[in-house]
Parts: structure tokens; sequence; C-alpha cells
């Protein structure tokens, strides 16, 4: 019963503390709003430009013009993997569409040769001989115009196969995992971005666990013959279902503004819960060498921005492994629990895989979890809570 007893207490002091209650609550939705605008205004966007000098064929008692068809192929081009991140444009000539380039107006330039319908025409007719001649012109150290160009030839090649009607000698399948192939970069980021609103908790957690210590009710603890068991039981609970509904708050803000998700909302909710956990142990121990609130927001901000910079939680990070335990890579930001966490999260809200692919990053969660509590309750049991 000592239990429920600190969880209500440690419940009032929660809400007493409004201010940092909600500093927790409000920074996953602040981060999603922020990293949606910066994607809607960072969008990739490549413009392309036709030159058509194409003067076109007889065929059949019917003029052909292929370099106007190419250009409305272009236009009308659509994929059925990723949004297509081209604007097609016209120009007089060649001349015109090389100063745009020079003005970084557009990203690459396609001129079509003359003969261009002409070399289709003798292609169609089994004229192995004929060459079928586009330039490409642009900045090659741009980024730009290499992606540009790459798409760019792409489109050409499958329009004259079309047109000659001819097929690819290779025919390339390409299977997407989950929702990669329709998922956007603010899609990407979103996983990461739950789990800064678990590692909020680190303050929330340290604050609930060394108030006791400021405020001097410590003491009573001691003297009511608590266990260490159930003081850290009592308030993790709380801080547990904080988590909890952090990461819902988050999770709804990314719906609201257009994320779309595969895999079990169950799932992610165990996933939480335990990084949840994690990061309440880990806040143990900010506050097993804290006295004061104050302590714990100036000490905790190193362990904070570790976890939220190192371990791919604010942004996309990869290192190589030190080594692997039965196939899983374990790095140096594999000490920290939020890296396992958006793994697990990639794997099933952009990947759509089930529970038992992520089964070793749960292990590894629920591993450190158990030697976060494990430091952090000898220290806190030595330092607040041994009678003297």
């Amino acid at each position: 019963m000592k239990i429920i007893g600190i969880i209500l207490k440690s419940l009032k002091e929660q809400i007493r503390s409004y201010w940092v209650l909600l500093l927790s609550l409000s920074m996953g939705p602040f981060f999603i709003f922020v990293y949606f605008l910066i994607m809607e205004t960072s969008k990739s966007q490549y413009t392309v430009l036709i030159a058509n000098k194409d003067k076109g064929v007889l065929a059949n008692d019917q003029m052909i013009n292929h370099g106007n068809d190419l250009m409305a192929y272009f236009k009308n081009y659509k994929t059925d993997t990723v949004a297509f991140p081209f604007i097609v444009n016209e120009v007089e000539n060649k001349t015109v569409g090389i100063e745009n380039l020079k003005n970084k107006k557009a990203d690459a330039l396609i001129v079509i040769d003359t003969s261009f319908s002409q070399s289709l025409q003798k292609r169609k007719l089994a004229d192995s001989t004929s060459l079928v001649n586009v330039e490409f012109i642009g900045d090659l150290s741009n980024t730009n115009y290499l992606i540009s160009a790459v798409w760019a030839n792409e489109i050409v090649n499958e329009y004259a196969l079309h047109a000659t009607n001819n097929k690819r000698i290779v025919q390339v399948k390409e299977t997407a995992l989950g929702t990669s192939a329709t998922a956007s970069s603010f899609d990407l980021i979103v996983p990461g971005i739950l789990i800064v609103s678990l590692i909020m908790l680190m303050f929330t957690a340290s604050i609930a666990f060394v108030s006791e210590v400021e405020n001097k009710t410590i003491m009573r603890l001691k003297l009511s013959k608590l266990r260490v068991f159930e003081f850290l039981a009592g308030i993790s609970f709380v801080q547990l279902l904080v988590g909890i509904v952090s990461v819902l708050l988050t999770l709804l803000t990314a719906i609201m503004l257009g994320f779309k998700y595969e895999g079990s909302l169950i799932a992610m909710i165990i996933i939480a819960s335990l990084t949840s956990l994690s990061i309440i142990a880990f806040s143990l121990i900010i506050a097993a060498i804290t006295n004061s609130a104050n302590e714990v927001l100036v000490v905790g901000n190193f362990p904070m921005f570790l976890f939220m910079f190192f371990t791919g939680a604010a942004f996309p990070l990869k290192s190589d492994a030190l080594f692997t335990i039965a196939g899983y890579p374990i790095n140096i930001q594999g000490l920290m629990t939020p890296t396992h966490a958006i793994s697990a999260l990639n794997k099933t809200l952009i990947m759509n895989m089930d529970v038992s692919s992520i089964i070793p990053e749960i292990i590894s969660i629920i591993v450190l979890t158990i030697l976060y509590f494990m430091i952090g309750g000898i220290i806190f049991k030595q330092r607040h809570l041994k009678l003297t």
C-alpha cells in the first residue's frame, strides 16, 4: 500500500510543478511543428529546361515530331514510388537555356537534336546504326544538375523505348519496404521526435526524485521504513504516465500535420513505455548526484543533449558497429536507449515490420534500463535514503 501512497503523493507534486510538466508535454509537439516547417520550406525542387530543335519526320503521310511528344511525356511523367520533384519548362533555343543555367534559374538543359524524330523513326524500322542525339547541359559540380540529369536521362530512354516499340533488355522491379516508397522527409524524422518527447522526462523525473531531498520529505520516508523499490516504483509510475501522454500528444500533432504510418499503435506504446522507463532510470542517476531542482537543471543538460543529438533523435545519425551480438550491431550510441528505441520505431512505423523484428531493440532497452536503475538506485540509496 505504500506504493499507492507514493504514487498519489508524486502525482500531486507533479501537478504542482505544472511548468515543468508543461515543458515536458509540449516539447515533442513543438519539435514536430518546427521540423514540419523546416521540411516544407526545404523540399527539393528541380527545374529542367528543354530546347526542342527537332524538325520532325513524315511517316505514313503524317508529320510526327517526337521532340514535342517528349516534352509532353516529361510534363505528364508520373512514378509509382516517389513524388516527381521536377518542373519542366520549354525554352526558345539553346542560348536562352544556357543563360538561365548561368543565372541559377534552372538546374539542367536538354537540347533535342534536329534529327531526333528521324533517328527514332529509323530505330523503329530496325535500323540499329541510327543514333538518337540528345544533349544534356549543366554544371557538373552541382548536385542539383546531377540529380536532374539522372532522372531526365531515364525518362528520355523510357520515351525512346516506347516510341520505337522496343523493350528493355533488363527489367528492374523495385519493391519498397513498408511506407518507405511514399514516406516524405517529414515522415522519416517523426520516430526520432517521438523519442525526443520522452527524453524530456529526464527533467521531470529527476526533479520528482530530488524534490523529496530538497523539501526534506525524504526524512519522513526514511522513518517510515519505506523500501527503495517502493519509492522508485511510485514515482516511476507517475512519470511513465507523463511519458505516454507526451508521446501520444506528439504523435497526434504529427498526424494532424500529415504524418502517415503503418504498424501497430500498441507496439508503439510498448516501445514508448520501455523507453520512458529507461529515461526515468537514467534520471535517477542524475537525481542521485544532485541535491536540488536547480542542480538538476544544470547537470541534466549534458546527458539530455547527448541523448537528443547523439542517438539520432533530433537528426539522423549513423556510426560503425563496434561489435555484434547475435547479428545485432552495437556501437557507442548503443549505450543510450533512445538509439534502440528509434530503430524500433522506424521498423514498426515506417517499415511496417512486426514485433518479432524489434526483439533485439527491446532486449537492449530492457538490459540498459535495468543497468540504469541499478546504478541510480545504489547511489540514491547511499546519498539520500541511508539512515545515519
